[in-house]
């Protein structure tokens, strides 16, 4: 008992440690972290918080992109893994405002109330600048993370994608077209969104119900609002560094990992090891096997 009373005061001093400064950092004399929707995956042995695996999706993602991988890593790791959903995301609350200092306490609150220590966090995309910013935050305690691993991103300050407006575009279209199908909605899409693959993805999240039009399950207008946000970071370069272990993974195809901002991902993670793939933005989705193998490799290693 007086060890788990030690546990239960370092926990907390810990947790309340970290929630001031999150709330510093956003500038703001309060944080209210979401509570997240998750799926989890536990092995065998019943371990529930021990080296577990956190996967954090892209924009317009969610926890369902990463089903299939999310069981493989478990049975491959024998660690418990789970995949989140965001703020806005999925089955997350809806909740302003759309900061990555924001998301990045919504995370911690989840491995707080968790137990969850000496993590591998994985994000892609978006989910990849949540965890590059929780990895920086200056009062990290050092038995949180013990992996980072980044799929198709860099810790960048970038100009609004034009790809974005026009989804974000194509989903205002179709909420206020009054349509009942599936068929009606990717017609519209295809307006604003050549690739039949991205627009497949794009509307995972629409919801259909019979009786009203299609609507999203996403909040389209707070993340139209947020997206700015969601191209910047955080930290700029040289004010903050991680030294612990970080890989990074390319798509080949890709132009979000490039010759310019490679420099800066050293410069905030001097212990990456970065890797390439032969795919576009979606590595995990395009070689599952072979992003799989890369990601236990460096976790085992």
């Amino acid at each position: 008992m007086i060890f788990k009373s030690s546990v239960h005061r370092a926990s907390t001093l810990f947790s309340t440690e970290l929630s001031q400064v999150l709330r510093k950092r956003c500038l703001s004399t309060a944080v209210s972290p979401v509570e997240l929707a998750h799926d989890e995956h536990i092995p065998a042995d019943g371990n529930r918080s021990h080296r577990p695996l956190l996967i954090l999706h892209g924009f317009f993602g969610s926890k369902r992109n990463w089903q299939s991988l999310s069981k493989a890593f478990m049975r491959d790791l024998s660690r418990p893994v789970y995949t989140l959903d965001l703020r806005n995301h999925g089955s997350s609350p809806h909740a302003r405002p759309m900061t990555y200092s924001h998301m990045a306490a919504d995370v911690f609150s989840f491995c707080q109330k968790h137990s969850l220590r000496n993590i591998s966090l994985m994000g892609h995309s978006m989910g990849g600048k949540v965890a590059m910013a929780l990895a920086l935050h200056p009062e990290l305690p050092s038995n949180l993370l013990t992996d980072l691993i980044v799929s198709d991103i860099a810790p960048v300050r970038a100009k609004v994608s034009q790809d974005t407006v026009q989804h974000i575009r194509a989903m205002e279209i179709i909420q206020a077209g009054n349509i009942s199908t599936r068929k009606e909605a990717d017609e519209i899409m295809s307006e604003h969104e050549q690739d039949p693959s991205v627009r497949s993805f794009l509307l995972t999240n629409l919801e259909i119900n019979k009786a009203t039009p299609v609507k999203f399950k996403i909040p389209v207008d707070i993340l139209k609002e947020g997206r700015a946000e969601i191209e910047s970071f955080p930290y700029a370069p040289g004010e903050r560094s991680w030294d612990g272990r970080a890989l990074i993974i390319k798509g080949k195809k890709s132009k979000y990992i490039n010759r310019h901002n490679i420099p800066l991902i050293d410069q905030f993670f001097p212990q990456n090891q970065l890797k390439e793939l032969d795919t576009g933005h979606w590595v995990h989705a395009e070689l599952p096997h072979e992003y799989r193998k890369l990601v236990v490799n460096f976790i085992t290693q």
